[in-house]
């Protein structure tokens, strides 16, 4: 329902000819910045909010030997990183906490993440590393001997 359907005089407005426009219409002005004022709000609360929520970039890819996870984290120690596996299961979490003052005034940030990735069958969780350099951490869960035999590759034919 717009906002005319409300109003008694602007009610099929565009049907009538001679009758003032949008522009002309006090209400109908005030309508439309309350409803930009409205819309910029929640845009830009939605925007931080699913920024937050996203967590670092996460790179999962896959070769005939291993699974690969590679994760963002600019700004974290490889200290700051927790990662778990199990038989189904990858975790990841980070936490980093900064404190600085100057001048008087104190400045503490926080950033942390937790991100759990469903592992594939056939990954051998004990032979599972992690390394971190330049502010990406990449896990490798290599494949296991059976799970590298049933794999079959398919020639692609061009048509």
């Amino acid at each position: 329902m717009a906002f005319n359907d409300l109003i008694p005089w602007g009610r099929d407005r565009d049907r009538v000819a001679g009758r003032r426009g949008d522009d002309d219409n006090p209400l109908m002005s005030l309508q439309r910045d309350l409803n930009s004022v409205f819309e910029d709000f929640w845009g830009r609360l939605d925007s931080s909010f699913s920024g937050m929520n996203a967590g670092p970039r996460t790179d999962i890819s896959e070769t005939d030997e291993a699974m690969l996870v590679s994760v963002d984290l600019p700004g974290l120690d490889d200290d700051d990183i927790e990662v778990n596996v199990t038989e189904d299961m990858l975790t990841i979490r980070g936490e980093h906490e900064k404190k600085s003052e100057k001048e008087g005034f104190t400045s503490q940030s926080r950033r942390s993440f937790h991100r759990m990735i469903p592992v594939p069958p056939g990954v051998d969780a004990d032979k599972a590393e992690a390394e971190f350099k330049r502010g990406v951490l990449t896990v490798t869960l290599p494949k296991t001997e059976e799970a590298k035999a049933r794999v079959k590759r398919i020639n692609v034919k061009s048509g």
